[in-house]
């Protein structure tokens, strides 16, 4: 996928752990985690606002368009 997510990133920068971070944006850990290790298809407006505020970070500072190289090039 083109998009990646960088909250792990974010949350080195903000020396936050993934228990107390869970407890602000009122996620569970588990879900949390699958954000963090970019293996989510889909996430929330919501659930990225919470982030955000959280974090005291812009959407652009979690998320990252990466051009994905084609087939044959």
């Amino acid at each position: 996928m083109a998009i990646v997510i960088n909250l792990d990133v974010m949350m080195a920068k903000r020396k936050i752990g993934l228990t107390e971070l869970a407890g602000k944006v009122d996620i569970t850990m588990a879900n949390l985690s699958i954000l963090k290790n970019n293996k989510v298809k889909a996430v929330r407006l919501s659930t990225l606002d919470s982030i955000c505020k959280a974090l005291d970070c812009q959407p652009g500072d979690i998320l990252e368009y990466v051009k994905e190289e084609e087939d044959g090039q």
